[in-house]
């Protein structure tokens, strides 16, 4: 089974949201860099955006395809992890911890409550490894 934060939830298109303190780091799950394979390029928004809930805010462009980042809360961007625009491979290694994509002042804390905890979102990819 691939890893979960365990404070984090889940978004249903594999994107996770902690919160620390009044605002939510965000990012991309264990599962979803393993589908993407290698990744060697990261898009981010610019500081001030606003963004709702499951808009695309960010790219992601691995070996295998470039695919939109939607977001797990709506939103807006008020730190983005810039280590990532030059070392982009922090998402396979550290998809949770060093490899968060953004820092927002969420608008809908009704949102961050109707997400999946980790046990909900290991049991909602479990579909997908239990297929034949």
């Amino acid at each position: 089974m691939k890893k979960v934060h365990p404070l984090a939830k889940y978004y249903e298109t594999n994107e996770w949201a902690v919160q620390k303190e009044t605002h939510f780091l965000l990012g991309i799950t264990d599962f979803a860099q393993t589908v993407f394979g290698d990744i060697n390029y990261v898009a981010l928004p610019k500081i001030g955006e606003t963004f709702a809930q499951g808009q695309p805010y960010a790219v992601i462009e691995s070996t295998k395809t470039a695919t939109d980042i939607s977001m797990p809360l709506s939103g807006t961007i008020i730190a983005i992890n810039e280590q990532l625009i030059t070392h982009p491979e922090i998402l396979n290694k550290t998809p949770y911890i060093a490899g968060w994509l953004v820092k927002i002042e969420a608008t809908s804390i009704d949102e961050w409550k109707e997400l999946m905890t980790a046990e909900q979102y290991q049991r909602y990819i479990g579909v997908f490894f239990n297929k034949s």
